[in-house]
């Protein structure tokens, strides 16, 4: 429960949160990214 607290109270806990929430929504994003466009190439491939 301490360590709870500490994530939520502190500056290092809450930079640490700050930091997890990016990382985890460049990674969304750029698996978002990389499968439309192998769906976009894929398809293209394709009408070949």
């Amino acid at each position: 429960m301490k360590a709870i607290e500490l994530l939520f109270t502190s500056d290092v806990g809450l930079m640490s949160l700050t930091v997890l929430a990016i990382t985890l929504g460049m990674g969304g994003f750029y698996l978002r990214y990389f499968l439309k466009h192998v769906k976009d190439d894929t398809a293209a491939q394709a009408r070949r």
